[in-house]
């Protein structure tokens, strides 16, 4: 039996068994684990140790070499806290995530894009439109609490994008 053939038939439950294994890895994917799967199928063809096999055999060995797999991968797998130091000089390595730099600068301009925005409104209904809308609310809700319509809202928040894309294209 030529080993394509083998495993354009045995695939199907194959891939189950991966998904089905792939439950709590950050690590690796179902892909991963189907890989492995082949290379231990293509070894263990190549030996001749599965030819007189049945399937259900051979995709348990596969089930248990896979399960095998798992573990030794859980055992060498190295954590690491964030309260840990990360150098010398004694610094977490959480303190070092939540001083990074880049993050204060995306902070800094999404302040400035918000202002931005803000500025976009040309009166105190488009700025309370605005600001119900940065709550999360629907154009439906926002509208039921202001006394007007919904296309309403979708005309001022339309206007107000168009405000601030006309304001952003001027700089």
């Amino acid at each position: 039996m030529k080993f394509e053939f083998m495993v354009k038939r045995l695939s199907p439950v194959l891939k189950r068994i991966t998904k089905r294994l792939n439950g709590h890895h950050a690590y690796f994917d179902e892909e991963d684990l189907y890989q492995e799967a082949l290379t231990h199928l293509w070894g263990a063809f190549r030996k001749g140790s599965i030819d007189d096999k049945t399937d259900s055999y051979i995709l348990q060995g596969c089930y248990y070499h896979l399960k095998n797999h798992l573990r030794k991968v859980r055992e060498n797998a190295v954590f690491v806290s964030l309260n840990e130091p990360a150098g010398e000089d004694g610094i977490s390595w959480e303190e070092m995530i939540a001083s990074d730099e880049s993050s204060s600068f995306a902070r800094l301009e999404d302040k400035m894009r918000f202002q931005a925005i803000a500025d976009a409104c040309s009166s105190d209904r488009d700025r309370q439109v605005l600001t119900l809308l940065m709550e999360d609310l629907s154009v439906r809700e926002v509208g039921t609490r202001l006394g007007i319509s919904h296309v309403m809202v979708l005309k001022i928040r339309n206007r107000i994008r168009d405000n601030y894309f006309r304001r952003i294209g001027e700089k």
